[in-house]
């Protein structure tokens, strides 16, 4: 049993560690020349998903998934926006 709980006190700590080294804030790819609203909103996306990390460090993690979800919906929000940029490069050439 004892040896089961040391066990688990080792692995959380490294588990804690790989999640927070994958957490990457999401690409800013909008080309501020071409589309300065659409990049000034990536920068602001990218500065929200530094801060849900910040967070996450400073409650060690427990935060019950919530800012694990925040950060995938702001990744969401970063794709859509590369999206419209796209989608304007195409309809406006």
């Amino acid at each position: 049993m004892s040896r089961r709980i040391t066990s688990v006190v080792f692995a959380v700590p490294l588990l804690l560690a790989g999640f927070a080294a994958s957490a990457q804030t999401p690409p800013r790819n909008v080309s501020a020349h071409r589309h300065p609203n659409l990049a000034a909103a990536q920068r602001l996306v990218d500065r929200a998903y530094q801060r849900v990390v910040d967070a996450q460090r400073a409650n060690e993690f427990d935060l019950d998934g919530h800012a694990a979800h925040a950060k995938a919906l702001l990744e969401q929000a970063d794709a859509e926006l590369k999206a419209a940029a796209q989608a304007s490069n195409q309809n406006h050439r």
